[in-house]
């Protein structure tokens, strides 16, 4: 696969990822994860460059995904809320055993349930994304945020 098709692909699943955490199907959330072995990170900026492995959130298997979504549905009390993402064009790294390196910038807009609007989060997504057959999927996705600060409210993956 050429370079262009390859980043296409991961662009393509970069926006059906932030379409199905906007649209609320959060039940697909894990669909677009390996299903051996893949990791889920949120963490600040200072911690991942500190090189420090614990995050805000942390899944490290599939059934923590499924997990993670069925405590949201079912567990978790919040104020009713919903993302927009805005996700920039992925920059292609190292491909090496069917596995690419990826990153791509991103921004997420909350909106509460009375409309009100805000920035939520700004930061970047370091991907492993398996690549070898369709439909590609993360076996790894960091994300690191710009800022420390984190909202109480950060219980829909970003």
């Amino acid at each position: 696969m050429d370079g262009t098709a390859l980043r296409q692909g991961i662009d393509d699943l970069n926006a059906a990822y932030a379409d199905c955490l906007d649209d609320d199907r959060l039940e697909e959330w894990p669909d677009f994860f390996a299903p051996e072995d893949c990791r889920y990170l949120i963490t600040s900026r200072e911690s991942h460059e500190a090189g420090l492995r614990h995050g805000i959130v942390y899944c490290a298997s599939h059934a923590m995904l499924t997990d993670r979504i069925m405590a949201l549905r079912r567990a978790s009390i919040f104020e009713p809320h919903r993302y927009r993402h805005i996700v920039a064009p992925a920059r292609l790294g190292r491909v090496e055993d069917g596995i690419a390196a990826a990153r791509a910038n991103f921004l997420v807009v909350r909106i509460m349930h009375d409309g009100m609007t805000a920035l939520f989060a700004t930061g970047r997504y370091l991907d492993r994304i398996a690549v070898a057959a369709a439909p590609f999927r993360f076996v790894e996705r960091l994300v690191i945020l710009d800022s420390q600060k984190v909202d109480t409210l950060l219980v829909i993956p970003l």
